[in-house]
């Protein structure tokens, strides 16, 4: 630890969370002496530790474990490493069962243990010096964790925490966290009527309002028009099939830990299909084809159902059953740079239409496969070689920011992934673009080139929005609940000031509906005040006011949810501007 005071601030962030998680367990430790540890690793932002206690805590008792956190940080303590055998380690951890599974998966004759103050834990290390140089440290929550991960283990309490170098560092972090929960997509679902769970239909498969529905049905459309447009041939596919079309793509053995159970119907093994690629391919080997079908775009909105763990199920961007705007391009090789241009150029559209911007709001991640792991990856060295160096090239060619991963490939090939920037700064991956030389093989899929001779094709997996689900998450936080006005779920809300004005409301609503503009009439016996907080709160872009002024001179006093007035203007003008508006797919809800 001699180098301590030289080492890069993150990695010196890394040794103050790792051993505040040390002290947070000596803390729970003098209140509960009987305790059972589990892990206490760092994670981004802080760390946690895994409890076995006799009794459940409530987030009252997270500040008494933070004060006495404080205690032992003030009495500056050392953290003394000491090596001993495993039959030392055995008699000084004899009643903490966790740590005793852990001792005996660990190789050779030796650990190591840390103490600081009264608490003793089995570690590697390495730590802060002294508890002191542990700054400021708060207890952020508690939740319950298999040990493990394995829902066959007890279920341990497992105490969250954010560790920073000073007050102003968690301070910022805490208000980050504020924006965070108020843009929570599941919140703001319930608040804004989009979609709902029933325990009674199964956890994990939501249930959309006539409002989330709304939402998307736009983007189901915008996707197929423009997925058009670029030359795919839009299907429907089944939802089903037989269980060998997964064993002979290879799917069956890679993903069965997350596919359905088998279901047997008459002599056929049947499965809910946790992707779509196998039956693109049955549709495109039905008959011979020819090198002047190439490239071959087949694209679909298609239900993919996947097992998660009740656990990991997150409103939308978590479910069972979600619709991928799924996509497949067989083509030849000499074809797969243009093809891949195209896929990232209709994803950067997209992006576009959504108000992303490249390089702020997500950058490129390029997917590798190991060489090494025949398990989990198709064994041809020279063909990943290949795929991965062509998939290099385009990003250069195109001058995208990208970074590159190991081990994140398909197993058929290498991918290009979307990382896209959540609320909280945090990526994931939104869309892809993957290279497959294995399902051709697999499936036989050839074609007769411009010689005569028989060839095979590669293809390419992409996806354009991702699943709707995952992407209607992710918009409602970005945008906070308030969409675009070609997204909104009402894009007008027609405010009559008393009941004398109800008839011209009426009569406008009817003009605006024939234009295919979402439009309602809060005909509430309330003050018009009140109607319009009402439809602020609902996010709606417009709001148009009827008095006897309007109604005498057939105009509309125009109102933006975010409190702007707009200059009064004639029903047609409005018309023209809500138009443009919609027609533009702009982010913004004023010209």
């Amino acid at each position: 630890m001699a180098d301590e005071q030289k080492q890069p601030v993150e990695d010196k962030l890394e040794l103050m969370r790792h051993s505040a998680a040390h002290v947070m367990a000596e803390a729970v430790q003098t209140m509960f002496p009987e305790a059972k540890f589990g892990i206490g690793p760092t994670i981004e932002d802080g760390f946690y530790y895994d409890f076995d206690l006799p009794r459940k805590l409530t987030p009252e008792d997270l500040p008494v474990i933070e004060a006495k956190m404080k205690e032992i940080i003030k009495g500056n303590y050392p953290f003394i490493k000491e090596t001993v055998t495993k039959a030392q380690a055995r008699l000084l951890f004899a009643k903490q069962p966790y740590k005793l599974e852990l001792l005996e998966e660990l190789p050779g004759d030796e650990v190591t243990v840390y103490k600081q103050g009264n608490f003793t834990d089995m570690c590697r290390g390495p730590h802060v010096r002294y508890t002191s140089a542990i700054k400021t440290v708060k207890l952020m929550s508690v939740a319950g964790a298999y040990w493990r991960g394995s829902e066959k283990n007890p279920m341990l309490q497992r105490v969250y925490a954010v560790a920073f170098n000073n007050q102003k560092e968690l301070d910022a972090y805490l208000l980050q966290q504020e924006e965070i929960k108020k843009r929570d997509h599941r919140k703001l679902g319930k608040d804004l009527n989009l979609f709902i769970f029933s325990d009674l239909v199964g956890k994990g498969l939501p249930l959309y309002t006539e409002k989330g529905s709304t939402i998307r049905r736009e983007l189901e459309r915008f996707v197929v028009d423009e997925e058009l447009k670029r030359g795919y041939k839009h299907v429907y596919t089944p939802d089903i099939a037989n269980l060998e079309l997964y064993r002979i793509s290879g799917h069956y053995p890679y993903y069965k830990e997350t596919m359905y159970p088998v279901m047997k119907v008459d002599e056929e093994e049947l499965i809910l299909r946790p992707m779509t690629c196998p039956h693109h391919y049955q549709y495109y080997a039905s008959k011979p084809r020819s090198y002047r079908e190439l490239p071959f775009r087949i694209a679909e909105l298609a239900k993919q159902f996947r097992y998660e763990k009740s656990g990991e199920l997150t409103g939308l961007s978590r479910v069972r059953l979600f619709c991928l705007a799924d996509g497949h391009i067989i083509c030849s090789k000499e074809q797969a740079v243009g093809e891949i241009n195209g896929a990232l150029d209709l994803i950067e559209y997209v992006a576009d239409i959504f108000g992303l911007k490249k390089g702020e709001n997500y950058r490129y991640r390029l997917s590798l496969g190991d060489r090494k792991d025949t398990k989990k990856y198709y064994k041809d060295d020279q063909a990943w070689d290949d795929a991965e160096e062509l998939l290099r090239g385009v990003l250069k060619s195109r001058q995208a920011n990208f970074f590159e991963a190991e081990n994140e490939a398909a197993f058929y090939g290498p991918k290009i992934d979307i990382q896209m920037k959540n609320v909280a700064g945090k990526e994931e991956t939104a869309f892809t673009t993957q290279y497959d030389f294995v399902g051709p093989k697999r499936f036989k899929l050839t074609y007769i080139d411009s010689d005569g001779k028989e060839k095979e094709p590669i293809v390419i997996h992409r996806s354009s929005i991702g699943a709707i689900e995952r992407t209607m998450a992710f918009l409602i936080e970005h945008y906070a609940g308030a969409f675009p006005v070609w997204l909104a779920p009402i894009q007008a809300a027609i405010i009559p000031i008393s009941d004398q004005h109800l008839e011209y409301a009426r009569k406008l609503e009817a003009e605006l509906k024939a234009l295919n503009i979402r439009v309602m009439v809060d005909d509430r016996n309330e003050r018009m005040n009140q109607k319009v907080r009402d439809a602020q709160m609902d996010k709606i872009p417009y709001m148009l006011v009827l008095g006897d002024r309007e109604v005498a001179e057939n105009k509309i006093a125009v109102r933006l949810r975010t409190g702007e007035q707009l200059p009064a203007m004639s029903v047609e003008e409005f018309k023209v501007f809500i138009k443009q508006i919609i027609g533009t797919k702009s982010v913004a809800i004023k010209l």
